[in-house]
């Protein structure tokens, strides 16, 4: 497949035909243009004063070392690898800022696909209350690129997307009806971007990184609630075989997130990533010897787990907004139950999370 490389600055990115695709969206008109007054008019209210200006508000003047850890050590699994520790100074360094610069580039790409997916919903849903928020949305998705290219400008450093993150967008902007663009957009994808966000804003020791973060997370929290305000009544009127489909999309889109954690627990998607394989490289650490160490920490039971006050995106976010608009139904429960997926539903975290009381405000 022949690829093409685009420069931007010191940027290169590479780009094949994949990444470019129709998609079967329908556009839909609406000629009745009064506000509901229910929770998505609020959300929209709620969007138009919270607008904000990056080049105004934020500390663009902070000076970013990349060579000095932008995140504590308390934040990578990596460090309580045996392996890890028997690395040079030099080289444990060089890959937390590499990994971190990694994390980062996820951050800025994902936020592409929030913007082309917001917009998708702008021309695709039916009534004008929700598509005047999915505009202001489209807006704020736009701000969260421009601020984390800004950012990756001032560390020289973006990594290409992860395999498994643009196979989940991918999905969401090619799929045929605009509940599934919502749901692979504002209940999966923007569910791994705020519990990423909020465990990011929790481990970052940089002030500017930190500003980005929180203000980020309040447009994301309004982006979470969309999915739920709307898309709630609008499946309760759908029939049965309508209602399946989408619990079967909202299945799909959870395992792509779950075989990529299992394959990184193993390394495996590690080595299927580029960008990752080209962490190690620019650390300096062969990648065998490297993965080798990961599945000596497997066998001494040293485990990955998130440092207190961070939380889970699947657990804590995602599965509790599905849950809530009835995307488990019986038939695809047991979809779960054949893949190994546990169903959690505990909605606390994440309502949290939505009445602008992030766990990050609730931690300081």
């Amino acid at each position: 497949m022949t690829s093409t490389t685009v420069q931007k600055g010191d940027w290169k990115v590479s780009m094949t035909p994949d990444d470019c695709y129709r998609n079967p969206m329908e556009i839909a008109w609406t000629f009745d243009y009064t506000l509901g007054a229910d929770k998505v008019e609020d959300l929209y209210k709620r969007a138009k004063q919270n607008q904000w200006d990056s080049d105004l508000l934020l500390p663009w003047d902070t000076e970013v070392d990349p060579s000095n850890p932008l995140m504590t050590d308390r934040s990578s699994g990596y460090h309580n690898m045996p392996f890890f520790n028997r690395l040079s100074k030099s080289q444990r360094e060089t890959f937390t800022a590499h990994s971190t610069a990694q994390l980062l580039s996820q951050f800025l790409h994902g936020e592409q696909g929030a913007l082309m997916t917001a917009a998708c919903v702008t021309h695709s849903v039916p009534d004008t209350t929700a598509k005047f928020y999915a505009a202001t949305q489209t807006m704020d998705e736009a701000r969260h690129v421009e601020v984390y290219a800004k950012y990756c400008d001032k560390i020289a450093m973006v990594y290409p997307m992860s395999p498994w993150l643009k196979d989940l967008i991918d999905v969401t902007l090619k799929s045929d009806r605009y509940e599934k663009v919502m749901i692979g957009m504002n209940m999966v994808v923007e569910g791994l971007a705020l519990g990423a966000f909020n465990n990011m804003y929790q481990s970052t020791t940089c002030p500017l990184l930190k500003a980005i973060t929180f203000n980020v997370m309040r447009d994301e929290s309004r982006h979470v609630s969309f999915g739920h305000a709307y898309l709630g009544p609008v499946i309760k009127e759908l029939d049965e075989a309508s209602r399946e489909d989408l619990a079967d999309f909202a299945f799909d889109a959870i395992n792509i997130i779950v075989q990529a954690t299992m394959q990184q627990g193993n390394g495996l998607a590690s080595r299927v990533d580029p960008g990752f394989m080209e962490v190690l490289a620019n650390s300096n650490i062969d990648p065998n010897d490297f993965f080798k160490g990961m599945q000596e920490a497997v066998e001494a039971g040293v485990t990955q787990e998130l440092p207190p006050g961070q939380i889970h995106s699947i657990k804590d976010l995602m599965m509790p907004a599905l849950a809530r608009v009835g995307l488990f139904t019986p038939r695809v429960r047991k979809r779960y139950d054949d893949a190994g997926i546990p169903i959690f539903d505990d909605p606390r975290v994440l309502r949290a999370m939505e009445g602008g009381a992030p766990q990050m405000m609730a931690a300081e």
